[in-house]
């Protein structure tokens, strides 16, 4: 199929996104030509905007249009309790949630010898830095995953005498055990209860 190298460079950018392949990515380069006044222009000052006036959080690891981000200024949150997080969507995901009413520490990925992800690559001096200043418990709230969770050995060694939990694994809200894999099932298993 012949099309101008602006809409094939369209395409592959859009298929660089995170859930879109080239097929979806051509829908979606579809889509937006069609609607050019109502979705593309506005979709393009929108991008520009947000290049131009969003910031990582020197604090936090936050994305943000402030540095310290809305966060770590919000003096209702408590300063003594830190979760970790891998990712700035697992920061968002938490905040979704209104769940967490403390502060956060976003690392920038897990342990990955695959990857040549090295403790060095991650944000583990900031993090010993923010404990140092009053943190009372630090939550790790890993991905269950084999970086994750080799990540999350990894912060206990280091973090030393604190107080360090982490997030509970097992069967989610509305699960059914049948359609469950094996690892979440020996967590959940590990982590009964007594009711």
């Amino acid at each position: 199929m012949a099309i101008g190298s602006e809409i094939e460079r369209l395409i592959q950018l859009l298929a660089k996104l995170p859930g879109l392949g080239p097929r979806s990515a051509r829908r979606a380069a579809l889509a937006l030509l069609k609607k050019r006044d109502t979705l593309l222009e506005p979709l393009s000052a929108a991008l520009a905007d947000a290049a131009g006036a969003i910031k990582t959080c020197e604090v936090c690891g936050n994305l943000d249009t402030a540095s310290p981000c809305a966060i770590c200024t919000d003096a209702r949150r408590d300063p003594h309790l830190l979760c970790v997080v891998e990712d700035v969507a697992d920061l968002w995901a938490l905040e979704r949630a209104a769940i967490f009413r403390g502060r956060y520490h976003v690392l920038g990925g897990a342990l990955s010898a695959l990857d040549g992800v090295t403790p060095e690559r991650l944000n583990v001096g900031g993090l010993l830095a923010r404990v140092k200043q009053g943190v009372d418990e630090v939550i790790l709230a890993m991905n269950a995953t084999v970086e994750g969770q080799t990540t999350a050995h990894y912060l206990m060694d280091v973090l030393g005498d604190i107080k360090v939990t982490r997030l509970a694994h097992g069967v989610p809200v509305g699960g059914e055990l049948d359609y469950l894999d094996e690892g979440t099932l020996s967590a959940a298993f590990k982590a009964r209860r007594a009711l």
